[in-house]
């Protein structure tokens, strides 16, 4: 009975392993579509740019639970959402995405060029001159957790698990 308990486990963390992994592909929480980026002409998923998140996702089975972690100090946050802190070191990060989007434009802005920033450029100069110690709110972008899908999966799992035993049961008592 203990093996049996212990192969539900390890079908469910399998199955469900690969449906997380998949939010990454749908960009969305199954049917929940994660929001955009504010910053425009952003291409691709803001939680697939460099794949690291997605990468960083671990599974553990011990006894009678399942559990999914991530080594990535803000992999909780975006799974969550929450607020941040602006640091001093996040500021020096907006100013220079603000030079890469604005080109080699002047930080006096006195420049032609300054007055026609794009809007990706008016964005991050925008986020630059925040105080440091303001605060900042992340929205949410799921792709973990409790889900009527994730439920069906599971169902599914041991569904699928009790037919084999029935099948192993009848075959053992047919000999």
């Amino acid at each position: 009975m203990q093996d049996f308990i212990k192969n539900i486990l390890s079908d469910i963390r399998i199955d469900l392993t690969d449906e997380f992994d998949r939010n990454f592909e749908r960009k969305a929480f199954f049917d929940k579509p994660w929001e955009n980026s504010k910053i425009p002409n952003h291409k691709g998923s803001l939680m697939m740019r460099t794949g690291k998140l997605r990468r960083s996702i671990r599974s553990k089975q011990s006894n009678n639970d399942i559990s999914w972690s991530s080594s990535l100090p803000y992999a909780s946050l975006q799974n969550e959402g929450g607020e941040i802190e602006v640091t001093a070191k996040m500021k020096r990060f907006f100013w220079a995405m603000f030079y890469k989007a604005n080109g080699a434009v002047t930080a006096s802005g006195k420049g032609e060029r300054n007055k026609r920033l794009s809007q990706e450029a008016q964005t991050w100069r925008a986020l630059a001159l925040q105080k440091v110690g303001a605060k900042m709110k992340i929205k949410q972008r799921q792709f973990i957790g409790d889900h009527p899908q994730v439920r069906k999966r599971v169902e599914h799992v041991i569904d699928k698990n009790m037919k084999e035993l029935e099948k192993d049961i009848f075959n053992k008592l047919k000999r």
